[in-house]
């Protein structure tokens, strides 16, 4: 394995090469494959942008059509027929059955562009500048969506005061018993209570980097009432849970609420092309051409293959059905898993199929995905101490592929868990995982 060049002249800022030490050479649907030749069964899916699966066959015929008949590959925004195409499959799958009439902004092809622009047009719609994120929300690292980001390894880079921005607790963050929009309420209520009137909420139904921390339904329809009761626009992040990583194509569908702006991109374009968007409610768009912009709106690539996506994925509920029951054969699995010992060493988080085993602490999680991928397992931790190991597969994975990866999971718990026994960490294991 040929590593030098990376070694050489690839920057330290490099993450995930250093959790998975291969060099990568070929990927197919579930799987990803070294230049040795080793299988391994991907459970990171590009941190949830691979939900139809790496060179998704249905996709793939798509992209080389349209590349093979020399159409616009870079059209920056004007009208091409690809995006005529994406927004005539966006429309008819997904806005309208929802009675959705947001309008379509094409931002830079990043999630935290999508962000940025959400954020600008709801501080200039509402003229205030203060918004309100929520303790362990991550929403990008670009300087504005980073100042709603709570992670404070991503916030200690930014070398500037990050301003504008009111943290406060999520769903669950004071105990179940205490519902966080209450307080939300009382210091908006409070003109002494320091926080400034917002423009706007920027929320995410499941957080995905912050610990697979999935928000109740009642605490979202009252963090909606918050928000039209002091005059807040409220945007719905669903970068990671959006295109049917909890089970509907919104991560918001079954909730009951109307967000004013949404944004989505990973596994938009469905082929792991770079896409972003975000919907704006017809009356919030009141940019001036050009206001926000950028060179690489017009990724006619991502148009192509996400107008399939949803016309081949989106049509009717088969394929949403499908993701709901391989949501739960993961919660069965993982309670399995967790229940193989005390309740204070694992529990559950999150929705669909974006689950998470919280583990003790950190170390713990990573000693296991460490023993996940000798076992040929790519999965990877998320929280504020790394201590959830989340699944973020391709929503297309089989049945079969997931229990073989659930498998490889219950044999590295137990093996981690047998190595903490020996070293006399874990005196309070009541059982061991077989």
């Amino acid at each position: 394995m040929d590593t030098e060049i990376f070694e050489n002249i690839e920057s330290e800022v490099q993450s995930y090469a250093r959790s998975f030490p291969v060099v990568f050479d070929k990927a197919q649907g579930s799987y990803l494959y070294d230049e040795e030749g080793n299988r391994y069964l991907d459970f990171l899916a590009g941190a949830g942008t691979l939900n139809y699966g790496h060179n998704n066959p249905v996709l793939k015929e798509v992209l080389l059509e349209y590349i093979q008949n020399d159409k616009i590959v870079h059209g920056l925004d004007m009208h091409t027929v690809a995006k005529r195409d994406f927004l005539e499959a966006l429309d008819e799958y997904i806005l309208k059955p929802r009675e959705m009439d947001h309008v379509v902004q094409f931002t830079g092809p990043t999630g935290t562009n999508a962000v940025e622009a959400a954020l600008k047009i709801a501080r200039n719609i509402k003229g205030r500048e203060n918004i309100i994120s929520f303790t362990n929300g991550f929403h990008g690292v670009s300087l504005g969506a980073l100042s709603t980001t709570g992670n404070s390894h991503h916030r200690g880079v930014a070398g500037v005061t990050m301003g504008g921005v009111s943290v406060m607790p999520y769903d669950g963050y004071l105990g179940d018993a205490f519902d966080t929009t209450e307080y939300l309420d009382k210091v908006l209520c409070d003109s002494s209570s320091g926080v400034d009137h917002p423009a706007a909420v920027i929320v995410e139904t499941v957080q995905g980097e912050g610990g697979i921390n999935a928000a109740s339904f009642e605490w979202l329809r009252n963090l909606e009432r918050v928000c039209r009761k002091h005059d807040m626009l409220l945007i719905l992040d669903d970068i990671q849970a959006g295109c049917g990583r909890t089970g509907t194509f919104f991560s918001f569908d079954n909730v009951g609420i109307k967000p004013d702006i949404i944004t989505l991109s990973k596994s938009l374009s469905g082929y792991g092309l770079p896409f972003a968007v975000v919907l704006l409610k017809p009356e919030l768009d009141q940019w001036k051409p050009g206001e926000h912009n950028g060179t690489f709106r017009g990724h006619n690539l991502a148009f192509a293959t996400a107008a399939k996506a949803l016309a081949h994925f989106w049509s009717d509920d088969t394929f949403a059905k499908e993701v709901q029951k391989k949501g739960d054969l993961i919660t069965e699995r993982f309670r399995d898993i967790a229940g193989a010992y005390e309740d204070h060493w694992f529990y559950l988080n999150g929705r669909g199929m974006m689950q998470g085993l919280v583990c003790r602490d950190g170390q713990l999680a990573e000693e296991i995905t460490k023993a996940a991928f000798r076992r040929k397992l790519v999965i990877e931790t998320s929280g504020a101490d790394d201590q959830v190991i989340k699944t973020l597969c391709p929503l297309t994975v089989s049945e079969d592929e997931l229990n073989e990866a659930m498998d490889i999971l219950k044999e590295s718990v137990a093996e981690v868990m047998k190595d903490r026994i020996k070293r006399g960490d874990a005196h309070s294991v009541s059982s061991l995982a077989g």
